[in-house]
């Protein structure tokens, strides 16, 4: 009942999130087309050619990559779908269909807002005031108190993410648990006692209290972000190289998985995960700073190293103690007393 009544919030939450969004876009077609009540006494000018790439590139590849980590932000949560898809009826006939036309919403919808913010906002504004642009966009079009109001939408934005990855996420922990891959493998894998995957959100907790207790304040949020980033565009450098010798080799492997992505789009994913995973390691130009306190390099240490550390486990545990041993290591499959099924990782001479 409880799991029910949260994807219920959820959807509710997301559907809310979209209507702001789509509301934001169409006030800013408004403006742009002089529709009573949406007309500006002075209209910035950001859609001459001069303007609008004035200033491009002017931190180095550096500050390039660092933007594009904010975009994939924004997108991130394209992948909650693909990490709860054990809670989806027929998830590859589902994922097919939804997977492309979420994408392909979200993407129209984001395109529109930022129209919207350069119909209403002055670039200078956008850059030099301090605040985001969402609010320089209510405050422009509907005065200081709507921007009051965005305070609040930005909340229960914020609430609907905060509520979809600790599901998803709580989940990945729990099927790590269930298919006895961290220690103490049944206490990750359980569902007591309330039916959720309470260890994995008290992971999930200790990290970001972690963050949020040694991270200083003014750059704390960007190094949540770019530390959340850098890790998945590593994994999916490697995850699409690896499927890159799937394709290539496929025959060889076995390997004929019920959903393909085309060759060419592997290679162009790999490829850009690549220039996002080594780039950051460029030193900034001298304009731009990622952090206002911490080493420009400090989110891609963190990602490696905890990266590494998982590596490590994972070879020590599972090969290298098992030849040094003698013995070998054996997966079962068992039903523990509340039906759920999970693997135990046992050791046989």
């Amino acid at each position: 009942t409880y799991m029910k009544w949260g994807l219920r919030i959820q959807n509710a939450l997301g559907i809310f999130k979209l209507l702001i969004l789509l509301g934001m876009a169409l006030s800013g077609l408004a403006v742009l087309l002089g529709i009573p009540g949406f007309q500006l006494e002075n209209p910035p000018n950001n859609f001459e050619w001069g303007t609008m790439w004035k200033g491009s590139l002017s931190g180095g590849v550096n500050a390039f990559v660092t933007g594009l980590y904010s975009v994939i932000w924004s997108f991130i949560g394209y992948s909650n779908a693909n990490h709860a898809l054990s809670e989806v009826k027929d998830p590859v006939r589902t994922i097919k269909r939804a997977a492309p036309l979420a994408m392909l919403l979200i993407t129209v919808i984001y395109l529109l807002v930022n129209i919207a913010y350069y119909a209403v906002v002055s670039r200078e504004e956008i850059l030099g005031s301090g605040r985001i642009a969402a609010a320089l966009f209510f405050g422009k079009l509907w005065g200081p108190h709507a921007e009051r109001i965005l305070s609040g939408i930005i909340a229960c934005s914020i609430l609907g993410n905060a509520l979809a990855v600790l599901f998803t996420h709580g989940r990945v922990i729990q099927e790590l648990g269930r298919e006895g891959i961290p220690p103490f493998s049944s206490f990750f894998g359980s569902s007591q006692p309330f039916g959720t995957p309470l260890a994995g959100l008290f992971t999930q907790w200790i990290v970001n209290s972690t963050l949020v207790i040694f991270v200083p304040t003014g750059d704390a949020y960007h190094f949540m972000l770019n530390t959340s980033t850098y890790p998945i565009s590593l994994i999916n450098m490697f995850v699409s190289g690896g499927l890159i010798l799937l394709k290539s080799f496929g025959d060889k492997y076995n390997w004929n998985p019920p959903f393909r992505a085309w060759k060419s789009i592997t290679i162009f994913f790999f490829l850009s995960n690549v220039f996002l995973v080594l780039v950051p390691l460029v030193p900034p130009a001298k304009d731009f700073k990622p952090y206002e306190n911490l080493p420009y390099w400090l989110h891609v240490l963190v990602a490696c190293s905890i990266s590494l550390v998982g590596v490590t486990y994972w070879f020590v545990r599972f090969r290298w103690l098992p030849r040094k041993g003698g013995y070998s290591i054996v997966r079962r499959r068992v039903v523990d007393g509340h039906g759920i099924s999970r693997t135990v990782v046992k050791a046989v001479r």
